[in-house]
């Protein structure tokens, strides 16, 4: 007789009765060993899109930080050797609030708002508050406290986001949930850089600190996109309770959110320790991105940072920005049919190295409108970072533990951004203090990243329980099931 049990994820497992045919509660093995099959209710597109859609709204906040926050440092007078350290708001609250977060709420339920919906809705009111203040500040000190609110706020809300995701769907259907999030990544980033583009030419003049009144508008923007996106989703999508394991875990385990995290990084997978060195290169590389590329821009084609255009140089990068992460969105649901044919690694591996070769030509590009073509890479490759590694990794995260390891690995993101903040400008200074320079080591890192991901052994993935129940004469690959 069948016994009840679960998966390796913690999800409830069906079986199907050798007599009825029916699925029964119970971990099965199909012929591949490693084919876990899942009982979670599976979801249709369009509900894991509207549970995502408050991923749109945390992206947009972020595309303003990848794109304003540093034109709006410059604006202010600061200088380009001090930016690495002007950011290190987003990695120091990423490494403490989102371990904690995720710790803290993988032990919250309440039979009303669930477990992850609470944080989602605090992280989402900072950030429109955030949003809506940071345009008006009239000194680089006030621009860099406004700053560490709203990256608190980002970090509240991002990794419950993700465990929210993992909590609700499949492990089978874990691939469509992530790549949604990437989907509402490039939408929200690119919404945020477009309009950056298209209210410089609709705004003119500029605050006693020399901040455009366009900058106002788009932040404006994403204030109400924070919180409307968000709040959508929250009312729109249930939670699942925990299951009766968990809560014994839970129980058993300490309540000290901080030995919970030092317990879960000593007892981490060994695959997910690999992941960290991927992401030592992968998230470095970025910071280096986010932080010069309208320097850059502004060199190859608007006479510099100092020259009279280069608020053109910041509303352009804002398009460039945007284009990328078009990209982003149009090929985010490609690459989960990718990740299932040819696996994830193979998937990361080569937009990796796509996103390389596109940031080692970009500052070459001297012409505005030819920057679009290499930065397509960057776009793909974007695509796979906010997406591909966690299919990945939560077939790796222990039962009941999504939220902790979540932030964990929110964790080995936000490291390499710190170690870049306080390394960087001696890096930059070595490179000439040459943005251009700073966008090709990016490249540089990003094909290093390429290269470490090949150390990783992918987990197996899982089987969904609806295909199982059709009969092998029936199945749509033609192949009989054992």
């Amino acid at each position: 007789m069948n016994q009840g049990g679960f998966d390796a994820l913690g999800n409830r497992s069906a079986r199907r009765d050798a007599t009825t045919g029916h699925p029964t509660q119970g971990a099965q093995r199909m012929s591949d060993p490693g084919a876990a099959v899942v009982q979670k209710p599976l979801m249709t597109m369009p509900r894991i899109l509207l549970m995502n859609l408050g991923f749109f709204g945390i992206q947009y906040s972020f595309g303003m930080q990848q794109t304003a926050i540093n034109p709006i440092y410059n604006f202010l007078g600061a200088n380009p050797d001090d930016l690495p350290l002007l950011n290190l708001a987003g990695p120091i609250t990423g490494l403490i609030v989102q371990p904690l977060i995720g710790a803290i709420s993988d032990r919250t339920w309440h039979p009303r708002w669930g477990r992850r919906r609470p944080f989602l809705i605090l992280g989402a009111i900072g950030c429109s508050i955030g949003l809506f203040l940071f345009p008006m500040v009239s000194a680089l000190w006030m621009a860099v406290l406004l700053l560490w609110l709203l990256d608190v706020s980002n970090n509240a809300a991002m990794e419950p986001y993700r465990a929210f995701i993992a909590d609700r769907l499949p492990s089978s259907q874990l691939a469509r949930g992530f790549l949604a999030q990437s989907f509402f990544t490039g939408l929200g980033i690119t919404l945020a850089n477009v309009s950056l583009f298209v209210f410089e030419h609709l705004f003119s003049g500029e605050t006693a600190a020399g901040i455009p009144y366009w900058v106002f508008a788009s932040f404006m923007l994403g204030a109400v996109c924070s919180i409307a996106t968000v709040l959508v989703s929250v009312i729109s999508t249930k939670e699942l309770p925990p299951t009766a394991e968990e809560l014994e875990n839970h129980r058993k385990g300490s309540a000290n959110p901080l030995r919970e995290i030092g317990s879960a990084i000593w007892h981490m997978p060994v695959q997910l320790r690999k992941l960290a060195l991927v992401y030592l290169f992968q998230w470095y590389a970025m910071q280096c991105y986010w932080q010069y590329v309208s320097l850059s821009v502004a060199d190859a084609a608007f006479g510099g940072a100092d020259g009279p255009n280069y608020g053109e140089a910041v509303a352009w990068t804002g398009l460039v920005n945007g284009f990328y992460n078009i990209v982003t969105f149009s090929v985010a649901f490609i690459l989960v049919g990718l990740a299932r044919r040819r696996g994830a690694k193979f998937v990361h591996v080569v937009c990796l190295a796509l996103s390389s070769i596109g940031l080692i030509v970009f500052p070459f590009v001297t012409i505005p409108a030819l920057m679009f073509i290499p930065i397509i890479g960057l776009g793909i490759g974007w695509a796979s970072m906010m997406g591909v590694p966690y299919i990945m990794a939560t077939r790796m995260i222990p039962a009941g533990k999504y939220g902790v390891y979540l932030g964990i690995i929110n964790m080995m993101i936000v490291v390499p951004m710190l170690i870049q903040n306080l390394t960087f400008g001696a890096v930059y200074r070595l490179l000439g203090s040459v943005p251009g320079h700073a966008i090709i080591f990016a490249g540089v890192l990003l094909a290093c990243a390429a290269v470490a991901m090949l150390w990783i052994k992918e987990p197996p993935v899982a089987v969904e329980v609806d295909e199982l129940q059709v009969e092998p004469a029936t199945r749509s690959d033609g192949k009989a099931s054992a």
